[in-house]
């Protein structure tokens, strides 16, 4: 099914930043899209508008109940200037996920996948060229029913928008650079019956702490731990986690309290066209604490949309700092980074059908 959108300008357009000086998520674009949801109507009169503030009753049942979600994607500009999406698809599928765990309405995977296309389309110009740059692009949905009360809402507000950004690691600006990462052995990202495996806010909220913690220790990010032995590795900030032990790359089983990454999934299926084991396991803090002493841990890395590949070069837990690496990025980061972002930037041939055009 194809679908159109109405577009009303903005009549004051904003001026580009210059794109060799974006941070990621600040500046935004001069539109917007939004559609709404009427329980028996369905998602209608999507639209794209001009950006600004948006006017929600106090009593919203995202304000008190949290009842949202959110997906974050990426549009780049090749060197003969089109402009490309990765994998869109696979957000719209995790976005019906989202929504199902958190009893809000499933969208028609081209439904978003159009309206996505259309808000980029309308900004193109937005589009940044320079190296590590992209404009991001955050759909998100939001309970607005004007009523107190523990329920599922009737009507949604599904909204599009976007920010050209640069790395998401200032560090990275030009190449990959290590990180230091907090094992946090105290709090909980999630557990087995939650909602690790979606994408809401109330996630991240409940990281803030853990990652003051880390900042503390002069820590980049924080690598969670399993909810009933704080044991097992899970997720490193809001990004996937790999280890490289020996010959194998290994990164924790999608089993309910991690976030199936679509970069995980890319960076799997790489590793496995190339003949690199990748083992999907669970794996212990003291494995890769002893595999670090023992010389065996070659390299570890985060996956995620903001950064692609976020090598790890320093690992501190309960006091102690364990050292990958000699702090330098390994050759699977770098040849995983090289690769995703050749194929999101145009430089190398898309043979999987990983990219989508915007027109």
């Amino acid at each position: 099914m194809s679908y159109t959108f109405p577009v009303t300008r903005n009549p004051n357009p904003k001026p580009k930043p210059n794109s060799s000086e974006l941070v990621f998520g600040k500046q935004f674009t001069d539109h917007m899209f939004v559609m709404d949801y009427d329980e028996g109507q369905g998602w209608h009169d999507g639209r794209v508008i001009p950006y600004g503030d948006i006017l929600i009753s106090p009593a919203s049942s995202v304000l008190h109940y949290a009842q949202m979600m959110f997906e974050g994607m990426k549009a780049y500009k090749t060197e003969d200037g089109r402009i490309l999406l990765f994998r869109p698809e696979m957000n719209a599928r995790r976005l019906n996920r989202t929504n199902e765990r958190i009893c809000m309405p499933q969208m028609d995977e081209e439904l978003f996948v159009s309206a996505v296309k259309a808000t980029v389309h309308e900004d193109k110009d937005w589009v940044p060229d320079s190296p590590g740059t992209s404009l991001y692009i955050r759909p998100f949905i939001i309970a607005d029913d004007p009523a107190l009360g523990v329920k599922a809402a009737k009507h949604y507000r599904f909204m599009i928008i976007l920010c050209p950004s640069g790395p998401y690691y200032a560090a990275n600006r030009g190449k990959l650079s290590t990180t230091r990462i907090f094992v946090e052995d105290e709090y909980i990202r999630a557990a087995h019956g939650g909602t690790g495996y979606a994408k809401v806010g109330g996630n991240y909220a409940g990281s803030l702490r853990a990652s003051q913690k880390a900042h503390e220790c002069d820590c980049n990010d924080v690598l969670w731990l399993d909810a009933i032995e704080h044991r097992y590795i899970e997720e490193v900030g809001s990004s996937n986690a790999f280890f490289v032990i020996g010959d194998e790359v290994i990164t924790a089983p999608l089993a309910g309290t991690i976030l199936p990454g679509i970069t995980r999934d890319s960076v799997l299926t790489l590793l496995r066209e190339w003949g690199v084991p990748a083992i999907e396991r669970r794996l212990s803090i003291d494995e890769v604490t002893m595999a670090a002493k023992e010389g065996a841990l070659k390299e570890a890395f985060a996956s995620g949309t903001a950064a692609v590949i976020s090598p790890m070069g320093t690992l501190r837990y309960l006091g102690e700092e364990y050292v990958i690496n000699n702090r330098e990025v390994g050759v699977h980061s770098q040849r995983i980074y090289d690769t995703i972002t050749g194929i999101q930037t145009g430089k190398l041939p898309d043979t999987r059908g990983w990219t989508q055009q915007v027109d």
